[in-house]
């Protein structure tokens, strides 16, 4: 297959998934490689995204693994044979390759968690919300880039408001929701769409309120999107040095285990409700 350029963020975990159970295997590249046929250059390339592998070689190398989990071979073959050109690919090149790769994480996700301290998550922010939080960053960003941004997002909700919507939670402090990112009238109707989303069957929002006694959670903030099978679950956390997308298995039983913990501090959905309805209130 021809090598590509810029493999996607989905691209690059086939590989990953690949390399994680041969090291398990205890097999060097290069042995791997010749149960292919190949060299450890192009097994180098196929286990960094770079090259694609065919159905036939990732059942071959699973096997030669000694790999037992049905489940996730069949999801790794789902994956080595995707030709999906979503409509994000409509922004390629014109937005950070990281907006697109999000994109395609939430196209294939089978759930969807969000824990957030500071912002409203970018799946429940109205235009106005999204479009304040694009329009104050530093470097200032020209008002196309700034509305191609907003319009992306937008978009992104399809995964929760579309025909097939997935479930999804929203755990959010009260800190979030106070917090004027718009003006008045934005904040508003960013609480209000909030409320109207949260009746839908398949969205629970949680929220955690200030005077929670004992809460040291504020640094759990993530956005955890359940895979085909719980090994290819992923997490994105922002951090100083840029957004990661997080696939270590240990580090996933971390956080979901974290995520446990700031649902179970949070008021339950329907006092959630009662709560936004007073801060919309208080504007």
């Amino acid at each position: 297959m021809p090598r590509r350029r810029q493999p996607t963020a989905r691209q690059v975990r086939l590989g990953t998934e690949l390399r994680k159970l041969r090291e398990a295997a205890e097999l060097k590249a290069r042995e791997a490689a010749a149960l292919l046929g190949a060299d450890s250059v192009q097994m180098s390339q196929i286990e960094s995204g770079i090259a694609g592998v065919s159905e036939g070689r990732v059942r071959r190398l699973a096997a030669h693994y000694s790999c037992t989990d049905d489940e996730l071979v069949a999801a790794l073959v789902a994956m080595a044979n995707d030709r999906t050109r979503g409509w994000w690919e409509e922004y390629r090149g014109s937005l950070p390759t990281l907006f697109l790769d999000l994109s395609e994480l939430e196209h294939h996700a089978k759930f969807r968690w969000d824990v957030d301290f500071l912002y409203v998550p970018g799946l429940l922010q109205t235009e106005d919300y999204a479009r304040a939080v694009f329009s104050y960053r530093v470097p200032e960003l020209p008002d196309d880039e700034v509305e191609l941004r907003v319009r992306h997002r937008m978009q992104r909700k399809g995964i929760i408001e579309g025909p097939t919507p997935v479930p999804y939670e929203a755990v959010i402090h009260e800190a979030a929701l106070r917090i004027r990112v718009g003006d008045r009238a934005a904040s508003r109707a960013q609480l209000g769409q909030i409320l109207e989303l949260s009746e839908a069957d398949h969205l629970t929002v949680r929220v955690v309120p200030f005077d929670l006694n004992g809460f040291a959670g504020a640094a759990s903030a993530m956005v955890y999107a359940g895979g085909a099978v719980p090994k290819l679950d992923t997490v994105v956390r922002d951090a100083p040095h840029g957004t990661g997308f997080i696939d270590s298995e240990a580090q996933l039983g971390a956080f979901r285990t974290l995520f446990r913990k700031v649902e179970d501090v949070s008021l339950a959905p329907e006092l959630s409700r009662d709560f936004i309805h007073r801060l919309a209130k208080e504007l």
